[in-house]
């Protein structure tokens, strides 16, 4: 099982969920509460085994501009957060490959109680499929509320109804499950989505921008419990 503590602002709660077993660490670049800078986050980043994946969480559709912030504050892999935009996977992914920085395509479940889940899988499978298609080889599902343009909401999803789409992957393609998460929750959203990895961010928080130690210790304790014995691997 991949794990991601994301939203992390200073050493302390970074360097802590790396201690604590996570996979990766991720910084927000996009509007936000928690967002860094270059600079704050190459100081975080060198400091944070090798083996730790450092992901910043981007909102901007400009590729150049994505890609210098990515390579200066010494990122690995770049999570885009901004909705899908095909054309910026196109110019992205050259820019960032000779640096060996990954990309992460978020994709956005809407939630709210209105959606059609039929129409939601059909439109996310298809969304998925141009993704592989790019040869970006990670997706993070997120929930989105009413015309946001993105995610990070701290709102869960219809797992239920997301069955299929997890189940159904193009081939290669490994699906990251995030929005509302928490110790408490974890294990179910494994259980029923049998997901590659887990992203949490105000889930595992003591304040904003702070992480409560405990519940990250117990987020990725339950985590590991809950996950399938090929969850995970990369």
């Amino acid at each position: 099982m991949w794990i991601k503590i994301c939203g992390n602002t200073n050493l302390e709660d970074a360097k802590l969920a790396a201690e604590l077993g996570a996979d990766a660490v991720g910084f927000i670049f996009a509007a936000s509460k928690r967002r860094m800078t270059a600079a704050q986050v190459a100081a975080i980043a060198g400091e944070l085994p090798q083996n730790v994946e450092r992901v910043g969480v981007f909102g901007s559709h400009d590729a150049e501009d994505t890609a210098f912030l990515a390579k200066d504050a010494q990122l690995n892999a770049v999570q885009l957060h901004g909705g899908f935009d095909e054309a910026l996977l196109t110019a992205l992914a050259p820019m960032l490959s000779a640096s060996g920085i990954r990309i992460i395509q978020t994709l956005h479940w809407t939630a709210g109680g209105s959606e059609d889940p039929i129409a939601m899988v059909s439109e996310l499978e298809e969304q998925m499929e141009r993704v592989a298609a790019r040869g970006i080889d990670r997706v993070l599902i997120d929930s989105k509320v009413g015309a946001s343009p993105s995610g990070g909401t701290g709102v869960a999803f219809d797992w239920s109804a997301a069955r299929s789409l997890f189940s159904s992957t193009p081939a290669g393609l490994r699906v990251i499950v995030a929005g509302g998460l928490t110790p408490d929750n974890v294990a179910q959203a494994i259980a029923e989505l049998d997901p590659f990895g887990v992203d949490v961010s105000s889930g595992v928080e003591a304040s904003v921008g702070r992480k409560d130690p405990a519940r990250v210790a117990q987020f990725i304790k339950n985590a590991r419990a809950a996950a399938s014995p090929n969850a995970g691997v990369r």
